[in-house]
């Protein structure tokens, strides 16, 4: 047998055809070179493993018919957009905002079609019960419409009042509909809860299932991140909480309970909320978008209370590098002071630039994380981020009262995120998400004082202290580090 033929050089050729064939589509794709060299260096160092890896997770693949069905929701986002502009709602008077607002107002516009509303009133909620309970008490005084859709949605608690409330409302004749994500409660799916719901009327779906033949045609780790509940098309949620009730839910994590917040909506923002939320139920159902424009209510969207807010939903196929862009855009309008809470830090690298530019220029820079995190990888990796932001002046706090799960920033007390993205590359560029970006002081203050409560309860990290840490757990946080792209 020649060397030509042997096996070993048939395996090798391979192998070395298909580095070649991934490479040059790794670099036609043209992701951060950090994330290209990542993917190369896996791909090169574990024959067959790597591209198969690669190939499930490698990039941000949606397959044919979602990406032609987001195409078709984002052209009848326009329709759903057209239901919110009564007495023109588009139209802010931005002389009242910070001139960076309008910026981002038009960035949001060019970027994801998504422009600022005028007329939102807001209430903000930090107690999972009270969450509970007042969302409960909504969907109990639903007269048409229930929209809900949430990553994670966990038996027990206080939790199983809302879905009391969701059945109630289907049995008197309210139109309810509840799409949760396959993965994210996988283990809901599998217990008795989603066969009561649909027994009591309430139309239930997964988001993104997951499958062997889904593999082919797209990415099986998208996920639905997004928290939103809408209600007769009057009053909406949104904010990090899943529909869990933390006494109940991953007590066997060590991480103590998860620490959220959510916001509870009325007036123009509801719309821009609705369409999201309809717009991923019609991509799991291919339910007629008219049908549920009509059943929710949309067109009774009213202004009511001063908040000009902006809604940002990204994903894969819905917007480029939209969310993160706006986050950008935040970070670099502080002059004074800018918070932000995150459970997750796994950052774009434009990111750490940021924050290491506004602390730099004598913007005061607090990052709030929790103590203990429930992912040994991203608890690793998220370390190794510290070193190059303390080193510019960044004060980071580490909350010790369990899981702080709220997503937020607040930027010189008039403006605001608040949402369900994390500052990772996942919540970045592989969920889907929705941020509202926030452009009224009153807001930023109720959420500064939010953000206040968290730093009474956290330790603030002494850079000093930090420097003599054992090498080994700094080779294990940069070693971690490389994988962040990955996520």
């Amino acid at each position: 047998m020649s060397f030509f033929t042997h096996p070993s050089t048939l395996v090798l050729f391979l192998h070395v055809l298909i580095v070649v064939v991934i490479a040059v589509r790794v670099i036609m794709r043209r992701p951060q070179p950090g994330v290209a060299f990542a993917w190369l260096f896996l791909v090169a160092i574990f024959p067959f493993g790597g591209p198969l890896i690669y190939f499930l997770i490698g990039e941000r693949r949606i397959g044919h018919r979602r990406k032609q069905g987001i195409g078709a929701v984002r052209t009848d986002y326009h329709k759903l957009s057209e239901a919110s502009t009564w007495e023109d709602l588009t139209e802010v008077d931005w002389s009242r905002h910070p001139p960076p607002a309008h910026g981002m107002d038009r960035l949001g516009r060019k970027s994801a079609g998504a422009a600022t509303v005028r007329g939102s009133s807001f209430e903000l909620f930090s107690d999972t019960q009270e969450i509970l309970q007042a969302m409960a008490l909504d969907v109990d005084g639903a007269k048409a419409s229930v929209l809900m859709e949430f990553y994670i949605w966990n038996e027990g608690g206080t939790a199983d009042d809302v879905l009391a409330a969701l059945m109630r409302a289907a049995k008197r004749g309210v139109a309810c509909r509840l799409l949760v994500d396959a993965i994210g409660a996988v283990s809901w799916w599998k217990g008795s809860q989603p066969q009561q719901l649909r027994d009591a009327g309430v139309e239930v779906r997964p988001a993104l299932p997951v499958g062997v033949l889904r593999t082919f045609v797209g990415r099986t780790d998208l996920r639905l991140h997004r928290k939103i509940v809408v209600i007769d098309g009057k009053v909406a949620w949104t904010g990090s909480m899943n529909l869990v009730d933390p006494g109940f839910f991953k007590q066997e994590a060590g991480v103590g309970e998860w620490v959220d917040a959510m916001v509870r909506l009325q007036g123009a923002v509801v719309a821009p909320l609705a369409a999201t939320m309809i717009g991923d139920w019609t991509l799991e159902s291919k339910e007629p978008i008219r049908n549920l424009i009509e059943s929710s209510g949309l067109h009774l969207v009213k202004p009511k209370g001063p908040a000009d807010i902006q809604v940002i939903p990204s994903g894969p196929g819905e917007t480029s590098d939209c969310l993160l862009q706006m986050l950008l855009s935040l970070i670099n309008a502080a002059e004074n002071e800018l918070v932000l809470t995150t459970p997750y830090l796994a950052p774009d690298e434009s990111m750490i630039y940021a924050l290491r530019g506004a602390a730099g220029r004598g913007v005061n820079v607090k990052l709030i994380v929790p103590e203990k995190v429930d992912s040994f990888l991203t608890r690793y990796a998220s370390r190794s981020y510290y070193d190059e932001l303390l080193e510019m002046g960044v004060d980071i706090f580490l909350y010790r009262s369990g899981l702080l799960h709220t997503k937020s920033i607040t930027v010189d007390g008039t403006m605001s995120m608040f949402g369900t993205v994390n500052l990772d590359m996942r919540s970045l560029w592989i969920n889907y998400e929705v941020a509202l970006f926030v452009y009224e002081p009153e807001f930023a203050v109720e959420l500064r004082a939010l953000q206040q409560t968290y730093l009474d309860d956290a330790d603030r990290l002494d850079p000093a202290i930090w420097r003599t840490r054992w090498f080994h757990e700094r080779f294990l946080e940069n070693t971690l580090r490389l994988a962040s792209p990955l996520l």
